[in-house]
């Protein structure tokens, strides 16, 4: 399987598809996190970092089978600014989409925060799921 791990952190994701019994022939991570990637390279020594999500270029990985990702949960978080999709890190989101688009996986896994229900009266989340339905996969 070839795995691309967006907003990867220290490897949730893959840890737990790992304890599962699955093994990756590829495995990709994206992070900016300079401590978070240095985590991820310890845990995960075949990994291949490939940069920011903003500079990934389909043309330079093999298709991924499986694209995970949570992206960047700050601007919908309870806890945080809650200005939702227009946000400049959860805007990042639409980056994923643009990479989803492009390689059609034959599966993608996205997990984020409760906060993408209520942010700017749930036109975030109907966001969301329009952009995921329009994906045709």
């Amino acid at each position: 399987m070839i795995h691309l791990d967006l907003f990867s952190g220290t490897g949730g994701f893959a840890k737990g598809f790992i304890e599962a019994g699955y093994s990756f022939d590829t495995h990709y991570f994206s992070e900016v996190n300079k401590f978070a990637i240095a985590n991820y390279q310890y845990n995960f020594k075949h990994a291949q970092y490939v940069g920011k999500i903003e500079e990934i270029d389909t043309k330079e990985l093999q298709k991924p089978d499986l694209i995970t990702f949570g992206f960047p949960c700050q601007d919908l978080s309870m806890a945080g600014s809650r200005t939702g999709l227009s946000g400049k890190r959860s805007g990042l989101f639409f980056e994923a989409i643009r990479l989803i688009k492009a390689f059609k996986p034959r599966v993608f896994i996205f997990e984020n925060v409760k906060g993408l229900c209520s942010t700017n009266e749930g036109r975030d989340f109907e966001i969301v799921l329009k952009e995921i339905a329009n994906l045709g996969l």
